[in-house]
């Protein structure tokens, strides 16, 4: 078995494999269900956001199996993200989450998207009149400051590119510990990695699989014949292929599902390892077309499709 940990360009640890949150239902009950059985199997990072609305579920369910003594609140890392419409005082908003969750502090807070969206966009899909002016400097010298309050352990970005990230270099005081993006067998982010990899910025992948379920997902990863083929040849799953190739690239991985079989799937593929030969043919794989730049837009279905224009860098 892989090590089951990574250490970020703060000294701090991160687990490798992460449970995500959003559901479309938002069931409380539902989600807290899933975190308990998730626990039980050995998870310990959980990603929530406040747009996602699982902040609450999530923090009662953490609570409960602390106090059961299932876990201590050290062996858990929580992640949850800077909505759009917050930029303006990122303290503001991780002391809103924190409430919801009942915690004291997180252990990463991300800035969501490299977007600011107007005060009253609570909502997950903006719409083009609903952007307003980034400020990225104020952003994260609010940021920052969460961290010197102790709010959280970690400050870093979601859905940032390699341009992104090093125009904010040039500002920052603290550079981002993680950049949480799409990245899966079919969309490889092999530049950001690189970048990534020279500024010791951790890369977080979240839809690992493709995001199948999603209603802009797409299961063309665990379809792929190559993904099945490598799968056969090892007695695994295609699931567990490629989130063994996210995990072999340096990666920690969000899978999302709360069914309890498939969560139990995902973290075996701590088991597999893929030989140079698997990853090569990987390599092979054509990447999907529609994606550009380094943001994931997984199909002509997705709702960010049309806005994507609005933040997204020519690289």
């Amino acid at each position: 078995m892989r090590s089951n940990q990574v250490r970020m360009n703060n000294g701090i640890t991160i687990p490798v494999i992460g449970m995500g949150t959003y559901s479309l239902e938002n069931d409380r009950r539902t989600t807290e269900n899933a975190v308990h059985m998730a626990l039980k199997m050995g998870y310990r990072h959980f990603d929530t956001a406040k747009i996602y609305g699982s902040e609450p579920a999530l923090g009662n369910a953490l609570k409960d199996a602390i106090f059961d003594g299932v876990v201590q609140r050290e062996d858990i890392f929580v992640t949850s993200k800077l909505w759009g419409s917050d930029h303006h005082d990122p303290v503001s908003a991780l002391k809103r989450s924190l409430q919801n969750l009942g915690m004291d502090y997180v252990d990463m807070y991300l800035v969501h998207w490299p977007v600011r969206l107007k005060p009253w966009v609570c909502y997950p899909v903006p719409k083009e009149d609903d952007f307003d002016q980034l400020e990225m400097e104020k952003t994260w010298f609010g940021m920052e400051k969460c961290l010197e309050l102790g709010l959280c352990r970690s400050i870093g970005v979601s859905n940032f590119s390699s341009t992104k990230i090093e125009s904010l270099l040039d500002f920052a005081s603290v550079p981002p510990a993680l950049n949480q993006v799409e990245m899966h067998p079919m969309w490889r982010q092999r530049k950001l990695r690189e970048f990534s990899g020279d500024h010791k910025i951790h890369v977080s992948a979240y839809s690992p699989l493709g995001g199948p379920g999603n209603l802009w997902g797409t299961t063309a990863v665990v379809d792929n014949p190559i993904i099945e083929s490598i799968a056969l040849k090892h007695g695994a799953t295609p699931a567990q292929v490629a989130l063994s190739w996210g995990l072999s690239k340096g990666a920690s991985v969000i899978v999302k599902s709360f069914n309890e079989d498939r969560m139990k799937e995902n973290m075996e593929a701590l088991d597999l390892k893929l030989d140079d030969y698997d990853l090569l043919e990987i390599e092979k794989m054509e990447e999907d077309k529609i994606m550009k730049g380094e943001f994931l837009v997984n199909s002509t279905t997705s709702p960010y499709k049309s806005l994507q224009h609005l933040w997204d860098d020519e690289i």
